[in-house]
């Protein structure tokens, strides 16, 4: 997984895998079928991974749950202990020919963020309104991945989210995000004196 997540599919050798696995090419292909069966299980390995999908449903606020969201990914994305960006964001973005099916697939999971997204935000709006700010987001998300990736920090990715979640907030104030019911956010609003209180 690190290996794929590093230097991308085709930037990984069936050498590259054989030995740092350590298994021999003959045994990595009874295990997996081929490398891009490999591919396929690291992604799933990847995705069982603490991420920006992760705990979604757990604010009690439209507010709450982007900025929990964008600050998965920030917390992910610049983690020391991985690799830098996400390996969905940005993997297969640009491939071989021979490699599209499986490019395909990964662009099938980033489509799948997209729908996680959507659920998550249908708690509070409807679909003409969950539908375009979750393809925001996840375009947000694709970003943060490429500039920490380019070296961006976490302090630098930091501000970002703060001026989404402040647009975000912008629009439900000027009512041109229509929200559901949110127990919470008045008060919220009140508390930061964006409501004026």
């Amino acid at each position: 997984m690190r290996l794929f997540w590093r230097h991308g599919y085709e930037g990984v050798s069936i050498n590259d895998l054989t030995n740092a696995i350590g298994i021999a090419p003959p045994s990595l292909y009874a295990a997996f079928g081929s490398k891009a069966g490999l591919y396929r299980e690291a992604l799933d390995h990847y995705g069982g991974l603490p991420g920006a999908l992760s705990d979604l449903d757990a604010d009690e606020t439209l507010e709450g749950t982007v900025s929990r969201l964008l600050r998965n990914a920030v917390d992910a994305v610049t983690d020391p202990r991985g690799e830098g960006g996400c390996m969905v964001s940005t993997g297969m973005i640009q491939c071989a020919r021979e490699h599209a099916e499986l490019a395909s697939d990964v662009a099938d999971r980033r489509r799948g963020m997209h729908a996680t997204i959507t659920g998550a935000l249908k708690r509070w709006l409807d679909d003409a309104a969950a539908v375009p700010l979750a393809r925001f987001l996840v375009t947000v998300l694709q970003g943060l991945s490429v500039q920490a990736r380019d070296g961006a920090t976490r302090s630098d990715l930091d501000h970002v989210v703060e001026e989404v979640v402040g647009g975000v907030m912008a629009r439900i104030r000027s009512g041109e995000l229509r929200v559901r019911s949110q127990p919470r956010l008045e008060t919220a609003l009140n508390r930061t004196g964006i409501n004026g209180g």
